[in-house]
Order: structure tokens, then sequence, then C-alpha cells
């Protein structure tokens, strides 16, 4: 199986000059390409005098994360993409785990590693932890990351599993089976399109696995960190993107205008706190969702949609309103 580990850059020369030597070292078995979004920091030519055995792939614009990995996966070939990110350091022997499940398991579609804390690395990684899920109400979460609370690793999820949604910090997805369901979608720019392309895998029959025997340490926040409006106003217009392009009609039509009336509360909470740039965040999102529902309606047309299997839970009442901090206590 050949493999590409892709790394996605953008004015990341700081983050290149940090990971990418553990990239090239710990990945023989990959081809390893750094594709730039057009980025002003000199990255490209750091690249090209330190890492003459990394390829690069020059993308005409900053597209985001998905029309730049779209751009650049259009033109390999390899058999699997490893799509990581900028700001993750793999560990020795971090891709045999991840080529073994796809070639063990015929119709998987993509996969994940454990993502650990690397600023607190016995501890999971907000963005991706051990594998992702959606609650009833389609709020994302992970096996040891519940909203903000994260728990220390201590080998309670070293178990190999299927899951609703693999991280885009460390993706690992078939090339076949990401150009058959189309690809990222590029309406995202960025944040959450990862649990769109998961869905879409889902419904096009293929499965998504979480492998604990793969180890990466992701510092996470690189290019958003929470406390950016520009992240909020992603998460939570993407979010509804997600339920619209991908939930069966008999769960949308109540899902979706819950989720509404509940970031209505999100967004007026943000406003009590002080934090007026988030609520204006969330109204800019929904502002954006209002004039993409049309575009939206015409995706799932070409979508098999047809995979609703949610938790059976609200993550959001088990959290707030029970104070349950942790994946094995839902």
């Amino acid at each position: 199986m050949t493999i590409a580990v892709v790394i996605l850059n953008w004015n990341g020369i700081e983050l290149l000059k940090q990971f990418l030597t553990s990239v090239v070292e710990f990945s023989p078995e990959a081809t390893v390409y750094v594709a730039d979004n057009a980025s002003t920091d000199n990255s490209v030519v750091f690249v090209k005098e330190n890492f003459p055995e990394v390829k690069i792939i020059q993308n005409k614009i900053n597209g985001g994360y998905s029309k730049g990995y779209n751009d650049a996966l259009s033109g390999l070939e390899e058999e699997l993409f490893i799509l990581l990110n900028s700001d993750v350091q793999v560990t020795p022997h971090w891709l045999p785990p991840i080529i073994d499940l796809f070639q063990k398991i015929e119709n998987l579609g993509a996969a994940q590693p454990k993502i650990l804390d690397f600023k607190n690395p016995e501890y999971f990684e907000y963005a991706g932890a051990a594998g992702g899920f959606l609650d009833k109400l389609g709020y994302p979460y992970c096996r040891g990351r519940i909203f903000n609370s994260l728990e220390k690793d201590e080998g309670q999820y070293d178990d190999e599993i299927d899951i609703f949604w693999a991280s885009g910090a460390c993706l690992a997805i078939k090339s076949s089976a990401f150009f058959k369901i189309g690809g990222l979608d590029e309406d995202y720019f960025a944040h959450q399109e990862e649990i769109d392309v998961c869905w879409r895998m889902h419904n096009f029959g293929f499965a998504v696995k979480y492998t604990p025997n793969s180890v990466v340490y992701h510092v996470g926040g690189a290019t958003l960190n929470h406390m950016n409006p520009r992240k909020t106003f992603y998460n939570f217009r993407n979010s509804l993107y997600n339920l619209l392009k991908n939930l069966p009609v008999s769960q949308l039509l109540w899902i979706l205008p819950l989720r509404m009336i509940l970031d209505g509360i999100a967004a007026i909470k943000f406003l009590i706190e002080g934090r007026g740039k988030h609520f204006f965040a969330i109204l800019n999102a929904h502002m954006s969702f209002y004039k993409m529902f049309p575009v939206f309606i015409k995706k799932r047309k070409k979508v098999p949609v047809k995979f609703g299997a949610f938790s059976k839970f609200s993550v959001v009442c088990s959290h707030y309103f029970l104070g349950i901090k942790k994946f094995s206590e839902m």
C-alpha cells in the first residue's frame, strides 16, 4: 500500500521547524508532502533548503483546510492519504498500525490514531482524543474529551473500535473512498469538515475506525484557538451545515430547529459573560447558514442520506446539568 503524508501549511514556518523533522524521521513507509496554501513567510524556501526529501505542493490561494487539501490531493496517486496538521508530533512506528487497519478491513474509509496533548502529554487532546462521536442532537464529542473536559490517558481507551468521526488533525483516509464521496466540502473552509467527510463515509457504506496502537501529540489551536471568535463562527455554522446536509429527514425536522434554539441560548450566555464578539460570531454564523441553506439542500441530493445513528443521550444535558466529564460515565 502506497502512503502519502500530507501536511497543509499556511505561514507555519515555525511549526515546520518544530515538527517536520519527526514526520520525516518516523515515516519511512510514506512519501511526505507539504501542501502550501500560498504562504508569505518563506515556508516553502525553508522546506526546500532543509528537507529535500519532502515534496512540495504549492496551492495558488489560501483556500483553508478543505480547498487546500482538495487541491493538493487531486494530483496524488497514493492509495492512502494521511492528512496531518503541521502542529502534530508523530512517534516512532506511528504509521504501521494505521496501514494494518486499512489492509485488514476492506471497507475502511477513514481512521485516526490516539491523539494526546503535546503540552500536557498524559492527557488526551481536544481535537479527536480517542475517536469522535455525535450525541442525539448532533453535538460532537470524543472518547477522552467532553466539551473542554479532557481526560488523563490511563489506557482506558486502548481498544480498537468503530467511531463516528475521525479527527482532521491526523486523518487517515483511503484515496479511492475520498474521491468517491466527493472529497472535502469547500464551503466549510475550516472546522468540522472531517465530521462531514466521515458522515458521508458512513452514508456510502464505509467504516471509520480508531486505533490506540498509533500515537501522536497535537498542539491544537495553532491556527485558531478556542478564544478566537472566528473559530466560534465556523464551529456553530459548520455544525448546522453537517445536520442539514447529512441528517435523514425524520431527524432533521426536529433536531435542526432545536439546535438553532440552543445556539441562541449559547449566544445569550456569551453576551451575559461579556464576550460580545462570540455573541456576534453566532449571529453571523446563523446568517451565513441561512444564506447557504438552498445550496446545502441541493447537496443532500448528491449523497445517500441514510446514516443518522447518534448516541441516545444528550452530551449537553449530561455535561452541563449532570456534571458528567468523562466518556465512560455517559
